[in-house]
């Protein structure tokens, strides 16, 4: 569906969710999303309430509903901002393929900058590096105070006998020996690692799921709002703290906090937000599991490539930076 046809359609959905003649959609574009999801921006008048800046998230893989998909992202979103973690509001949802040819939902435009490296380096951004480690960890703290069975969210979760911990370490060892071409000593070693010091979780809540620096819209002033909320679970809390930490997400900085602040400070402000005593080890175990995630990701996106599956510059890549990840992987393990 060309941009033309999505912006007629789009118009039709929404002045029959406004109850009204005719709304006009303008300025529809559309933005970078990944594979599994498009994303566009636009404005819509109505001649009510003005000029209002939305963004639509689409889903042309799957049904919307599905775990994982747009409609879960949807409620999760929906009980984020009701919890007053920075999220765009969500307004209207569809699964009926026929309304723009794929499940999707509506929610707020918010302003702001998403490239970390402007972050890391623009003058202008100096302010939102001091204060943005202590933000990611109040922040962090009222999303894992979200009662999932008070917003009735359908979450993934392991079976009570399994921690999330060990179902993760299961997971990635079986991609790892499906994925992997040729011998990786370091990843070899560090599933070991994982697999004989898995931490007990004490709680479950509510997980992000990929709580990291590149899925923050922010200001001069710091964070503004929390994006990618499709890999939502229950889980362990300690796993979106060591996910925040791995090194990939500091893009040259030797700061492990998304490049802009210390462990100890996102820590505090995490415990001093309501979030309950944070447990340095089992963080730790999450950072070194978080970087062994993400060499194996390296490793089945260069095979994607290397297959002939998706031909990508790109994708070679970050296979190359399998190695960069073994490294930090030794460095964490000692």
């Amino acid at each position: 569906m060309d941009a033309a046809e999505l912006e007629a359609r789009l118009g039709i959905f929404l002045a029959r969710e406004l109850e009204v003649a005719t709304v006009t959609v303008r300025g529809l574009r559309k933005l970078a999303g990944g594979a599994s999801r498009e994303i566009w921006a636009f404005e819509l008048v109505d001649g009510r309430d003005g000029v209002r800046r939305l963004v639509l998230r689409a889903d042309p893989g799957r049904s919307s509903m599905e775990q994982g998909g747009r409609g879960q992202e949807f409620c999760v979103l929906r009980a984020a901002h009701a919890a007053g973690v920075p999220v765009p509001a969500v307004h209207w949802i569809s699964d009926d393929r026929n309304v723009l040819g794929a499940p999707f939902f509506i929610m707020d435009h918010v302003a702001g900058e998403t490239l970390a490296r402007r972050l890391l380096r623009d003058p202008e951004y100096a302010e939102a590096r001091a204060v943005m480690a202590a933000q990611l960890g109040s922040i962090l703290a009222r999303i894992h105070a979200i009662d999932p069975d008070a917003h009735r969210l359908d979450l993934p979760t392991t079976r009570d006998d399994v921690s999330p911990a060990a179902a993760e370490v299961e997971r990635y060892d079986q991609l790892y020996r499906q994925l992997a071409p040729e011998p990786h000593p370091v990843i070899e070693l560090a599933l070991r690692w994982v697999a004989t010091r898995v931490p007990a979780a004490t709680r479950r809540t509510l997980v992000h799921g990929d709580y990291r620096i590149g899925n923050v819209i922010f200001g001069p002033e710091g964070v503004r709002a929390i994006l990618d909320w499709e890999l939502a679970h229950r889980g362990d809390p300690m796993e979106d703290l060591g996910w925040m930490c791995v090194k990939a997400w500091r893009f040259g900085s030797r700061l492990p906090v998304g490049g802009v602040g210390d462990r100890e400070t996102l820590f505090r402000a995490y415990e001093d937000g309501g979030g309950g005593n944070v447990d340095p080890t089992a963080v730790h175990w999450w950072e070194v599991f978080g970087n062994l995630k993400w060499a194996v990701i390296c490793i089945g996106q260069a095979q994607t490539h290397l297959g002939g599956g998706v031909p990508s510059v790109e994708l070679a890549s970050l296979g190359r930076r399998t190695a960069e990840v073994e490294h930090e992987l030794l460095q964490l393990i000692g």
